[in-house]
């Protein structure tokens, strides 16, 4: 398979804190891949590298081919991001987040309106195209950010926390979006705090102070460390951590 990410001893410190210590992995095109660690491992700061918005101290690293620390303003245009909050404006209507994501993600003026309409029929959101994003339900606000997320088919998709504040409904029905695009051979790379979801994953990494402690698929690390549940395996790690913010 085509590698989508490719990170070498990346490192990242502030001052005499390192945030990011020599962490290498690769990720796989159309590769579901969790992002896991608690809150001080480093995580943000590594996904923050990867999406070409904070310079390595250290290490080398591409997504979707580009050079992080080179080429970063290829790698804006060839990914796709969602945050826990949405990413969406609230006060701009349906069609209007669409038209302005669109913009932003380099789509050509003529093809704005007609793909805007598409997406809008696809998601079933036609009479919801001049509601604003605030009077949505959740859901269908996290389903709308989803979709402007990869308007633009983006090489590699980044979901940090996508799933958090949501019921589990909503939850297994935002999973099925990320398997149905994995399977248009768009990367997925998330972070979440559910360890629910870190099974519906390819493979899973735990980061700890930093450092990558464990990387390989949900059933493999599970025998490894001879337990029934990723989460079981999360707080085994979490537990050795050092440090208390990231």
């Amino acid at each position: 398979m085509d590698k989508a990410i490719v990170v070498n001893n990346l490192t990242k410190r502030f001052g005499n804190f390192t945030a990011v210590d020599n962490i290498s992995f690769e990720v796989e095109k159309g590769e579901v891949f969790g992002f896991l660690g608690a809150n001080g491992a480093g995580k943000t700061t590594a996904m923050r590298m990867l999406c070409g918005l904070v310079k390595p101290t250290l290490g080398e690293a591409t997504v979707a081919g580009f050079d992080i620390r080179r080429q970063s303003e290829k790698i804006k245009k060839n990914i796709g991001y969602m945050s826990q909050k949405f990413a969406l404006y609230e006060d701009l209507k349906v069609w209007e987040n669409i038209k302005l994501f669109a913009g932003i993600y380099g789509i050509k003026r003529k093809e704005i309106i007609p793909k805007t309409n598409e997406l809008l029929a696809e998601l079933g959101f036609e009479s919801e195209r001049n509601t604003y994003v605030k009077e949505l339900p959740l859901g269908w606000r996290q389903k709308l950010a989803f979709s402007v997320a990869i308007f633009h088919e983006p090489k590699v998709l980044f979901l940090d926390e996508p799933t958090g504040g949501v019921d589990p409904i909503t939850r297994r029905q935002f999973w099925e979006m990320i398997a149905q695009t994995a399977e248009r051979g768009i990367t997925v790379f998330v972070t979440t705090h559910y360890m629910d979801e870190a099974e519906y994953c390819n493979r899973v990494s735990i980061m700890v102070d930093g450092k990558i402690e464990a990387l390989d698929t949900p059933r493999a690390l599970k025998e490894r460390f001879n337990s029934n549940s990723i989460d079981d395996i999360f707080y085994q790690l979490a537990r050795k951590a050092q440090r208390q913010a990231d």
